[in-house]
């Protein structure tokens, strides 16, 4: 990418450093319906070092040639921001987990879409590998590029307004390339609060 002024400008630069002794056996991890397994897979846990991420819940961001370029940590003792990102971190030029979920071991297995990185986590554990988290509920022109080689898509945002109204704005835009199929869930719900049997069955597809 580049800046106004011409000069190259890179965004969401891979990191040059790893956060050490990050916990996968906190009790936050069951908290959020996580197995010990999940948590190691995802490299996520309760991280009790210093620094910005300090006592928080961290997440590692990968870009889609599973470089790590950032952290995100969520507070587990109700403070606020619910979750902290690095400063200049560009999320909508990144879908979250798309390095470990493409490409799709067959055509007809969909590239399911979720919002948040513990929806992404739950669907993963339930069985189903090709996952990724947009981050929120909308979709950049930067994240629609990196579905553009899915022949399949599912979508499944929360059973929220903006998770709807997100689905309904993200399907057309895909529909060119991908067959589109948006998931309903019911008002309030949201993938990570469901059991795995709730998730095999909304996404038996």
């Amino acid at each position: 990418k580049r800046g106004e002024g011409g000069d190259a400008e890179v965004v969401n630069k891979p990191l040059s450093f790893t956060l050490k002794d990050i916990d996968p056996t906190h009790p936050y991890v069951r908290q959020r319906g996580l197995k010990e397994e999940t948590a190691r897979h995802f490299g996520v846990g309760f991280f009790p070092g210093r620094g910005s991420m300090s006592g928080k819940f961290v997440i590692p961001i990968h870009n889609d040639h599973g470089e790590l370029i950032a952290y995100a940590g969520r507070s587990i003792d109700g403070s606020e921001p619910k979750y902290k990102l690095p400063a200049g971190f560009k999320k909508s030029d990144v879908l979250f987990n798309l390095y470990r979920a493409r490409p799709a071991p067959r055509p007809e297995v969909p590239m399911i879409v979720v919002e948040g990185f513990f929806d992404c986590m739950k669907v993963h554990q339930a069985g189903f590998p090709t996952v990724v988290g947009l981050m929120g509920s909308s979709m950049s022109e930067a994240q629609q590029k990196l579905l553009a080689d899915c022949p399949r898509v599912a979508l499944f945002l929360d059973g929220d307004p903006a998770g709807r109204e997100g689905a309904l704005a993200i399907a057309p835009r895909l529909m060119s390339r991908s067959f589109v199929k948006v998931i309903n869930l019911a008002d309030g719900k949201q993938p990570d609060q469901l059991s795995s049997d709730e998730i095999k069955t909304l996404l038996s597809i």
